[in-house]
């Protein structure tokens, strides 16, 4: 890969995590922050849903073939979000409630003779602890 790569893949993965804010606006979730970085790694978006802080992890894959977006998310990965969650939990002592972490999948469906491909949403409230 090289560096135009790289800049045409993140700003690709920008406009992933764009709708899939948008969509989670829609069921009422409320924006904090996008892409929060910390030393053990990074957070998609951070979210509120009434009173509950959500971390969200979003995945895109192009179809469900090697398991779809929603099995990408290992146990590896998983660790890096709950560290990454308790850094942005320490950096923000303000904050008391409850938390959770969502995974949202987006996955382009398969198109047909009579309609084109759409993007799915599938959002997995709780998803790992």
């Amino acid at each position: 890969m090289h560096f135009g790569q790289f800049i045409n893949s993140q700003v690709f993965g920008n406009a992933q995590e764009s709708k899939a804010a948008r969509y989670l606006r829609s069921q009422g979730l409320k924006l904090l922050c996008r892409n929060y970085r910390s030393r053990h790694g990074e957070i998609d978006l951070i979210m509120t849903d009434t009173n509950t802080l959500v971390f969200v992890e979003v995945r895109y894959r192009r179809s469900e073939h090697f398991g779809g977006a929603l099995s990408s998310v290992t146990n590896t990965k998983q660790k890096k979000i709950r560290l990454t969650a308790a850094h942005y939990l320490q950096s923000h002592p303000q904050l008391q409630c409850s938390c959770r972490f969502d995974v949202i999948g987006l996955t382009h469906t398969t198109p047909t003779a009579v309609h084109s491909a759409k993007l799915r949403f599938d959002w997995i409230k709780d998803a790992f602890y």
